[in-house]
Order: C-alpha cells, then sequence, then structure tokens
C-alpha cells in the first residue's frame, strides 16, 4: 500500500511531482522515489511513496524500472504468486519477491490485457520509454483510489486530491454540484468530484496519455456486465460455493511480509473473516471498539464488545479492546483534511482510531469485513424496501393514520434515545415511493423538497440533475430480481463512493493498510450468481453469507442483531459539539456565501434538540462539509495538514 503521484508534459513537472510525492507521505513511511524521462516535447514525473508490505528489501522500491517500463503502484495483488509462476514459466527472471515487479513484467507481456487477470486492490501509473506513453489504471471495483487533473495537453495525477489542491497554488474551483451530491448523500459519488477540474478514474478503466496529446480511454470490468452474468449462472442453477470463495478469498488476502490483523466489531461480516484468518495465521490480533457508557446508552447503542470477546476466545485472537471518547473538537478538521472531499460518515473517525492504536503497536495490515453489507443485502434499508412493498398494500387511510401517529413520537429525551423510533420514522418517510425513489430515499439524508429547502434557491437545477444521475444509474441494469438490483446500485454507489473511500483515506492517515476480502473480483462473481431470495429470506438479511458462515462461527454471532460501526452522534452533538454547531449554523462560511440557507439550519438544530427528529447525522455533516469549504476556499487549497 503506497502514495503515488506524477505529471505528463506539466510545466515544473520535476517540482510539481516533488510536492505531490511530499503531501503523500502518510500514505507510505517506508520510502520515497522519483523517476524522470524525456515524453515527447515534455517528461514525465512519477512519485512515489512506499509502505513497505511484500518485499520489504530495496528490490521493492518504487517506482520501478526495468528494460524501459516505469512503473509507480499502489496496491496488492493476491494472484501474484500465480502470474509470477506463468511469466516464470514463459522465460521472464526476476530480481525479488514483490508483486510491484509481477505487475510489471505482466504489463510488459500483456499490457492492457493485463488488466482484466489482476486479482486485487490497485492504482498505477506505467511509462513506456519506447512509445513515450504513459498509462493509468484502476482497480475492478474502486478499492484504490486516483485523481487526475488535465489541462491542455498535460496531466498531473496522485493517490489523494489533497496533492492536487496543493500543486495548483489553490486555482482549482469547488464544484458545486458535488456539494449539492455530498449533501443528499453524505459522500461524493465516484462519478463527481469535488474540484471542477479534477476527476476521478473510474474503477475498471484505464487512460493512456500519448507524446503528441492525444488521449484514450478503456473499460476492462463493468459491474453491470458481472451481475448479469450472475443473473444468467442462477438462471442455468450454477451455485457457487460461497464459503469456499471467500476463504479463499480471506487466505490470498493474508499475503505479507508483515502481521496482519483484523478489525473485529463482533458482527457477522469481521467475526467471519477473523475465523477464517485465524485458520491460516494462528495467534494473530484484533482490534475492536467500544464506547463511553454515558454516549453508547444515549445513542441506544448495541452492547458489541462482548460478541467481539467471544469471537476472540473461541478462536485464539489476541483482542485489543479501544474506547472511542474521541476530542472530536481537534479531530474533525483532522479527519475533513484526510479524507479529501466532504465525507460525512463518522465512521472514519473509528477507521482512523483503531488503525493508529494498530499502527501504534507495530501492525501494518489489517482486513476489514467491508462490502458483504452491498453485496449480499445486509443493510436494513434492502430489508426495509421489500416490506414497503407490502406496506403499500396496506389500505390508504390506515398508512395515514400511521404515518400520523409515528410523527408525534419522540426519538430522544434528554437522557436517553429511541432507536425504535428512529427506524420508524426513517421508514415511513419512503414507504409510499416508487422503487427508484424508494430506495435513494432510504439511505439519504434529505428528500427532494427538504434539500431545496437548505440550499440557495439558484441551485435547483443542479439538484434535479443529482436525483437524475441516482436515477439513471440504479436503472442501468437489466436484472428482473428487486434485492440484486438493490445489491448492484449499492457496488457501483455506496461502495467506492462512501465505504470504500473513507475506509482508505482514514487508515492511510495513519499509514496503515487495510484490505476488504469481500470486495474481490471471485467474491463478486459469486454474490451476483445468488439470487436476491436466498440473500434476504423472512426478515433475514445477508441470509447466504449466514449459511456459509453458520459451519464456523457460533449461532448466537451468525444470528445476533445488526450492529452498526458508527459513533454517538447524539451525544457528541448535545455535549461536545453543540457551540460549534451553532457558531456554524449562525456565522459559518457556507452560511455567509450563501450556498446553505441560515434559517433552514436553524430549524434543523431546532428539531433536534426538542428531540421531535434526530438530524445529528445532518448536523454532523454540515460541520464536515463547513470545514472542508474552509479549506478549499482558503486560496491554498487542502495542502497542509490543520493542527488542530
Amino acid at each position: 500500500m503506497c502514495g503515488i503521484a506524477g505529471t505528463f508534459r506539466w510545466p515544473d513537472g520535476k517540482a510539481v511531482t516533488d510536492r505531490l510525492t511530499e503531501v503523500l507521505a502518510h500514505r507510505g513511511p517506508d520510502g520515497a522515489g522519483r523517476y524522470s524521462h524525456p515524453a515527447g516535447d515534455g517528461e514525465v514525473h512519477l512519485g512515489h511513496r512506499r509502505l513497505a508490505v511484500v518485499d520489504l528489501s530495496p528490490t521493492g522500491a518504487q517506482p520501478m524500472v526495468s528494460g524501459g517500463l516505469s512503473l509507480t503502484y499502489n496496491g496488492e495483488l493476491y494472484n501474484a504468486p500465480e502470474l509470477r509462476a506463468e511469466l516464470s514459466g514463459a522465460g521472464v527472471r526476476f530480481r525479488g519477491t514483490s508483486d510491484t515487479e509481477v505487475l510489471l513484467e505482466a504489463w510488459r507481456r500483456w499490457g492492457t490485457d493485463c488488466l482484466p487477470r489482476l486479482r486485487g486492490m490497485f492504482a498505477f501509473a506505467v511509462f513506456d520509454e519506447r512509445t513515450g506513453e504513459l498509462v493509468l489504471a484502476r482497480d475492478q471495483l474502486g478499492v484504490k483510489p486516483l485523481f487526475l487533473l488535465r489541462r491542455g495537453e498535460g496531466l498531473v495525477f496522485a493517490s489523494e486530491l489533497k496533492a492536487l489542491a496543493a500543486v495548483t497554488g489553490g486555482s482549482l474551483e469547488v464544484d458545486h454540484a458535488a456539494l449539492v451530491s455530498s449533501l443528499l448523500y453524505y459522500w461524493v459519488p465516484d462519478s463527481r468530484c469535488a474540484f471542477r477540474e479534477a476527476e476521478k478514474l473510474p474503477p475498471g478503466s484505464w487512460l493512456r496519455c500519448r507524446p503528441d496529446g492525444r488521449v484514450e480511454r478503456g473499460r476492462f470490468w463493468n459491474l453491470k456486465d458481472v451481475a448479469a452474468e450472475g443473473r444468467q449462472r442462477a438462471l442455468s442453477g450454477e451455485v457457487p460455493d460461497l464459503a469456499a470463495v471467500v476463504e479463499d478469498s480471506t487466505r490470498r488476502h493474508l499475503l505479507s511480509d508483515v502481521p496482519v490483523a483484523t478489525f473485529l466489531s463482533g458482527g457477522l461480516d469481521s467475526s467471519y473473516l477473523t475465523a477464517l484468518a485465524a485458520r491460516h495465521q494462528p495467534g494473530m490480533s484484533a482490534y475492536t471498539i467500544g464506547f463511553r457508557a454515558e454516549d453508547a446508552r444515549f445513542e441506544a447503542m448495541p452492547d458489541d464488545l462482548r460478541y467481539a470477546r467471544q469471537v476472540a476466545a473461541r478462536f485464539g485472537v489476541d483482542l485489543h479492546e479501544i474506547e472511542i471518547a474521541p476530542d472530536v473538537l481537534d479531530l474533525l478538521p483532522r479527519m475533513t483534511y484526510h479524507l479529501d472531499e466532504p465525507i460525512g460518515d463518522p465512521a472514519a473517525i473509528n477507521t482512523f482510531l483503531i488503525c493508529s492504536a494498530a499502527r501504534e503497536a507495530g501492525v501494518k495490515v489489517m482486513l476489514s469485513g467491508m462490502g458483504a453489507d452491498e453485496l449480499f443485502a445486509g443493510y436494513r434499508k434492502h430489508l426495509a424496501n421489500l416490506l414497503a412493498l407490502r406496506y403499500q398494500r396496506v389500505p390508504r387511510v390506515l398508512r395515514r393514520g400511521l404515518s400520523g401517529a409515528v410523527d408525534r413520537l419522540p426519538v430522544a429525551t434528554s437522557r436517553r434515545g429511541f432507536r425504535s423510533v428512529r427506524f420508524a420514522k426513517r421508514f415511513l418517510s419512503f414507504a409510499d415511493l416508487p422503487e427508484e425513489a424508494a430506495f435513494r430515499r432510504s439511505y439519504t439524508m434529505y428528500d427532494q423538497d427538504e434539500l431545496l429547502a437548505l440550499l440557495n434557491p439558484d441551485l435547483a437545477g443542479t439538484v434535479d440533475d443529482v436525483l437524475t444521475e441516482h436515477a439513471d444509474i440504479y436503472q442501468d441494469n437489466d436484472l428482473d430480481d428487486f434485492v440484486n438490483r438493490m445489491c448492484l446500485a449499492d457496488s457501483r454507489m455506496f461502495l467506492p463512493g462512501l465505504n470504500l473511500a473513507y475506509t482508505d483515506r482514514s487508515s492511510m492517515a495513519a499509514s496503515t493498510e487495510v484490505r476488504v476480502p469481500y470486495v474481490d473480483v471471485e467474491v463478486v462473481r459469486a454474490a451476483f450468481a445468488v439470487p436476491g431470495d436466498r440473500k434476504i429470506v423472512g426478515r433475514q438479511g445477508k441470509a447466504v453469507l449466514k449459511e456459509a458462515a453458520s459451519s464456523v462461527l457460533p449461532q448466537e454471532i451468525v444470528y445476533r442483531p445488526k450492529g452498526l460501526f458508527s459513533a454517538p452522534l447524539r451525544a457528541w452533538m448535545s455535549r461536545d459539539l453543540a457551540p460549534l454547531v451553532r457558531e456554524v449554523v449562525n456565522d459559518g462560511l457556507l452560511v455567509r456565501s450563501g450556498f446553505l440557507r441560515r434559517d433552514a439550519l436553524a430549524r434543523l438544530v431546532a428539531e433536534d434538540a426538542a428531540g421531535h427528529r434526530d438530524h445529528s447525522k445532518h448536523l454532523w455533516h454540515v460541520l464536515t462539509l463547513e470545514y472542508w469549504y474552509r479549506g478549499a476556499t482558503s486560496g491554498a487549497g487542502q495542502s497542509s495538514s490543520p493542527t488542530a
């Protein structure tokens, strides 16, 4: 895991690449390197920051240069041993044991045709001295990030957006459509970027820059096609051995020359991975979190620690427990800086604190259960949308009466929150809507009218564009399976836009690599070959994954209520962050600039304080958006990490 950066025919490219690489130092504290070469009437410069995980010797250093090719690469290839054997059989002689060298030789032999053969997470740039061409590529599912910016015939790229902001001298303009998207979702979709000129290389794609200024793009993998193939496999009666596929992926993700630990929340996904990993790496470590008792009680959070302890004891895992009682006033600007774009999920703080604790203990690599909920319909929204279809068959007069009664219920008192009331209010906010709109509303922050009321009226057309984009992506498939349509939409939007994004940025801020065995091409192929009625059975989400895990885990773990990898936001908002909320609402930059309306924000605060509605997520995201916007419009971009 590393940080990559570079320029192609860019003014002052050497100095720019050095600066890019410097900003990415946290991604790779074990080494730095740069490569330069003429390219057409300009130059190419590649930079690298190394986090040494596989082949710790100098033969794994980057940029790696061999036989006219130069490679700067971020990621891990979990099928590197097989590719190495195939290439060795064809006469290739390797100098070291790194997967970087495997990738470079695979590129030499197959070019872009090597990309669909790669099983792992990756973002890389490869330069061919003979042709003068630079190619950028990103993994199939968007696990690893790659940002780029083109001006004229020049290009600059980096693992993080803040690096591009740092080298453009504050000249990047905020994209208001991306901010509107962020308010809707509390993250910026992979199809958009928070700065207008910049973009994210789409998952499963490549971009080639030629020395004459021409640019080509190509796609080597498409999740929509994989889902369609999976549907055909299901119709033909082909049943994947999910337990075998998940175990194989977990085993491959342990490939490392340094110790590997796991996140262990005590939930199904992390417990299953930890149990499988412990089979192959006995005595491994795991990390879990807990919250201050008063915060957990106020948030009505389940006690996950006892389940994590049970799994650790059963499989001989050394469990490290971390109490989350952070100084959120200090962490908020730090996390906003590291997250690159306005992301309002407080789980990023949990990831950062866990990875920081692991790193202090000497752990560089961790496994996460990320992705299982998206692929196997494990979120409450998946079951809720199925239930909504039944709810719509209830007579309208009864639905109106129920909605009115629930609307009058409080979500909290001064001492505790009522989770069931929050869920009921959420369900009734979308249960009457058509499929796509209901799915969107089941996980987004606002409905269309609420979003319009919050924003500058001039942005009404932008709101329409953002909502249309969601509809277009959701409907871009031929699946006749409602559950798998939701899983496909989540895997195309929610997974890369939020969960993989904050996991990468939060973990790398602590110089730690997080691997995601469920977000593996073979697991994904298997997941979409499972019909929706095997993913949600009765009121059980992830039913097929629970069935696979039952041969390994105790039933109490497999079928326990779903926990939340989140934070006690209501407690923070009512205590630690209350003064800051008032400041941002009354005199924040977003309000003063006219982007957000003061009266609408004040209404959110009042409703939340009265306990009638739970707006803690909304207000937390407004704070993250405010801090991001301050950095983005300060004239220097997000070029330096805040100290407080």
